[in-house]
């Protein structure tokens, strides 16, 4: 265990402990508000030498408070020698290129071959933990047949800024999605869909709730009056294919990040993404509007045609900031140029 950290409760403190740390608490300890919670009802906050482990302990202005806080503890999950595509990396985070088929995080189904297994073969053991843990931070994530790009914490201070930043929306995302049809503002179904709206520079604006579907729990649905978590998509029309066209690739760019939101957003709208096996993305394509090998080559597409092509956000310590773009993966930079050429 490191020496104590000891913070001096400033002027009108807030009623409680936990929240009086969390104010008071240096920047630099890199403690969240979560953190802090756990160590109190640990035992390792006190005043005077006396335990501390009531939350709502009410403090002081200029009481002397010490927190043990514990060395990070090695992770439960196993490093693997899994081959990644690192972008960026620094000592407090890592910008990763996942590539389609590869799981984020270890769960119940796929308790190992994830990212973070890669990771933590890739640090070697030089990670200074997050949330009292030698494990990467997760601020945010991508589907596991979802290609891109995804920032990672290595470090508690940078874990905290990042998903301030997440939670404000201000980190830019960027995803390039191949769907049906051609999302057109001026599309009279379109305008009567609930929750679609045109904005300047001929972006679609999707607005709704997001929550589990009321009767398969593996996926997720569209809803409105306040139900779900709030959830935007902003989608604009970068390339068509076919004659007449009947496929188009797609610029979304998120306000928010709910689990699923571009594919179901998109399918809300009448433009399920191509090759999605949960939202519709297996639909008939007109007769003749692409040539057989690119008809037969949508067709053959085995998952859901989405990249996370561009992401940028402010430096959690530094300030500056950062700004990062992917290629497309190998299997939909083939297949748009098929399109292009075979239309």
């Amino acid at each position: 265990m490191s020496g104590p950290l000891r913070i001096t409760i400033g002027a009108n403190p807030p009623p409680r402990l936990d929240k009086a740390l969390a104010r008071d608490v240096p920047e630099g300890a890199a403690l969240s508000r979560t953190r802090l919670a756990r160590l109190i009802a640990e035992g390792a906050v006190t005043r005077a030498g006396a335990v501390l482990d009531d939350p709502k302990a009410r403090v002081a202005e200029g009481e002397e408070i010490e927190i043990i806080v514990p060395e990070a503890e090695e992770s439960h999950i196993g490093p693997e020698e899994i081959p990644l595509d690192i972008v960026w990396e620094d000592e407090d985070l890592v910008v990763v290129n996942k590539p389609p088929g590869m799981v984020v995080h270890p769960a119940p189904g796929t308790p190992s071959g994830t990212m973070v297994n890669a990771l933590l073969h890739h640090f070697g053991g030089k990670l200074s933990g997050v949330g009292g843990a030698k494990r990467p931070g997760i601020v945010h994530r991508i589907d596991k047949d979802t290609s891109g790009l995804l920032v990672v914490a290595k470090s508690d201070r940078a874990h905290h800024g990042l998903a301030a930043q997440f939670e404000a929306h201000t980190a830019e995302r960027a995803y390039l999605a191949l769907v049906h049809g051609v999302p057109d503002r001026g599309d009279p179904r379109l305008r009567g869909t609930r929750g679609v709206a045109s904005e300047p520079g001929g972006v679609i604006r999707i607005q709704s709730g997001l929550a589990r579907h009321k009767t398969d729990r593996q996926k997720q649905a569209v809803y409105f009056d306040g139900q779900g978590r709030h959830a935007v998509t902003r989608a604009r029309v970068l390339e068509t294919y076919g004659h007449p066209p009947a496929l188009s690739l797609v610029e979304c760019r998120l306000e928010t990040g709910r689990t699923h939101q571009i594919r179901v957003h998109m399918a809300h709208a009448g433009h399920g993404l191509v090759g999605d096996p949960v939202y519709g993305g297996r639909r008939k394509l007109p007769a003749r509007a692409l040539s057989t090998a690119a008809t037969e080559a949508v067709g053959r597409f085995d998952r859901q045609a989405l990249h996370a092509a561009q992401l940028g956000f402010d430096h959690p310590v530094t300030g500056e900031h950062l700004h990062f773009e992917a290629p497309l993966p190998g299997d939909m930079a083939d297949l748009l140029e098929l399109l292009r050429g075979g239309a």
